[in-house]
C-alpha cells in the first residue's frame, strides 16, 4: 500500500504553517476523481450495526429492515460487510439468511468499527480518469465534531481497506464525512456551510481553503454551497438529508410544505440557493422538489427522517419510508427521475432513531470504465 500525501494538497495552504508539497501529488492531478454515486458499482460498502447507544433500547428492532436493504443491494452488486469478529459475523450472517438475502453476494471482513456509519468512516474510492485503477482517501473523523466518542476505529477504516486491495491510499489531513458531499461525476461537488464550515471539524480552514481539499482530493472542478440542513440533524447538515443529484444537471431536493414547520424557512433558503447556481456549462440545475416526511419523533427527540437519504445501487434505489401518508408521493417523484432503475421502499421508521438512514449506512465502491 502507499501512503501518499501525508499533509495539505495545496501549497496555498502554507500560511496556516503546514509543509508544502507540488499539487502535481494530489489525486486530481495525478488523474484520480470521485464518481456520481449512479454511475456502476463494483460493491457497496457497510459496517454490521452493533452500537446499542447508537439505538438505545430499539438496536435488535432494527435487524430485519437492515437485512432487507442488504437484499436489495445484493440483487446487483457484491455487498462488503465489516465486522468486529467471527462471532459478530454469524450474527450477522444468521440475520441476512432469516431476510433470504444471496448471501453469495456478500462477503465480511474482520475490521472492527465503533459504529455503522459507513458513509462517514468508510473508504472514498477514487476511479483514475485513463488508467484502469483505483485509489482510496482516507480523510479523517471524528464522529461530527467529536460528538460520539470513541472514534479510533471508524477513523482507520479506509486504510485497513486500502491495505486489503493493495490501493494507494491518500491522506488529506483533515475531518471530511462522505455524508456531507454530494457529486454530479461532471466536475461539480455539493455541500453545505452548516456542516463543513462548522467549528467542529478543521477550525484553522476557511471556506475557500476546505474547497481546496474538496477539488484536489476528490477530482473535482466546481464546489457549490447550500446553508443549511434539516432539524434534528446531528451531523449539523449532512446534504444527504437534503438535495441529492440524480443525473448531471438535476437534483432532488426535499422542501416543507407546512409553513409552521421548523424546517419549512430553512429549506426554501436552501432552495432559493440552488435555483440561482450554474454548472460548469453555465447551464442552471434542474430541480425535483421531494416532500419531507411527517415529523418523526421518539422520546421527545425529532429525527432527521429524510426520503433525500436514499441510496442508489446498479438495480434499485433504496428508499428510506417512515409510516406516513407522503410516503407513497415520495417514492413515485423518486421514481420519476430513475428511469433505469427500480425504487424500493424500505421502512427506516426505526432505523432512523439511530439518526441516519440507508444513505449514512453505505458507501458505493465504483466500477472501472474506460
Amino acid at each position: 500500500m502507499n501512503h501518499i500525501n501525508d499533509n495539505i494538497p495545496n501549497s496555498k495552504l502554507s500560511d496556516l504553517g503546514l509543509p508544502d508539497f507540488s499539487l502535481s501529488d494530489s489525486p486530481k492531478n495525478l488523474g484520480y476523481y470521485f464518481p456520481a454515486e449512479f454511475a456502476p458499482h463494483d460493491a457497496t460498502w457497510l459496517s454490521w450495526p452493533h452500537k446499542e447507544a447508537s439505538w438505545p433500547g430499539k438496536i435488535d428492532t432494527i435487524y430485519p429492515y437492515y437485512s432487507t436493504f442488504v437484499k436489495h443491494l445484493a440483487e446487483s452488486e457484491r455487498v462488503c460487510i465489516n465486522v468486529n469478529d467471527t462471532a459478530m459475523q454469524q450474527f450477522a450472517l444468521n440475520h441476512l439468511q432469516q431476510a433470504n438475502v444471496d448471501v453469495s453476494k456478500v462477503e465480511f471482513f474482520i475490521h472492527p468499527t465503533n459504529d455503522a456509519w459507513c458513509r462517514d468512516h468508510g473508504p472514498a474510492f477514487l476511479l483514475h480518469r485513463t488508467e484502469k485503477k483505483k485509489a482510496i482517501v482516507d480523510w479523517g473523523y471524528n464522529a461530527w465534531g467529536g460528538k460520539y466518542p470513541p472514534f479510533d476505529l471508524d477513523d482507520v477504516i479506509p486504510t485497513l481497506i486500502g491495505k486489503h486491495y493493495n490501493l494507494p491510499v491518500f491522506y488529506p489531513g483533515i475531518v471530511m464525512e462522505g455524508g456531507s458531499v454530494e457529486f454530479n461525476g461532471a466536475g461539480t461537488l455539493l455541500t453545505s456551510t452548516a456542516c463543513l464550515l462548522n467549528e467542529n471539524r478543521n477550525p484553522h480552514l476557511n471556506q475557500a481553503q476546505i474547497e481546496q481539499f474538496l477539488i484536489h482530493y476528490y477530482g473535482v472542478e466546481q464546489i457549490l454551497w447550500v446553508e443549511e440542513g434539516i432539524v434534528g440533524d446531528d451531523t449539523d447538515g449532512h446534504i444527504d438529508d437534503t438535495v441529492r443529484f440524480v443525473n448531471a444537471d438535476t437534483v432532488l431536493t426535499v422542501v416543507e410544505q407546512n409553513k409552521n414547520d421548523e424546517n419549512y424557512g430553512l429549506l426554501q433558503h436552501n432552495l432559493k440557493q440552488l435555483q440561482a447556481m450554474r454548472l460548469l456549462n453555465g447551464k442552471q440545475l434542474n430541480i425535483v422538489e421531494l416532500p419531507m416526511t411527517d415529523a418523526v419523533i421518539y422520546e421527545d427527540q425529532r429525527l432527521p427522517a429524510s426520503y433525500a437519504n436514499f441510496y442508489i445501487s446498479n438495480k434499485n434505489v433504496i428508499v428510506p419510508t417512515f409510516r406516513c401518508a407522503k410516503d407513497d408521493v415520495a417514492l413515485q417523484i423518486i421514481q420519476s427521475c430513475f428511469t433505469d432503475r427500480k425504487v424500493i421502499g424500505i421502512d427506516s421508521t426505526e432505523i432512523i432513531w439511530g439518526l441516519g438512514s440507508f444513505h449514512c449506512l453505505s458507501q458505493q465502491e465504483p466500477s472501472i470504465v474506460l
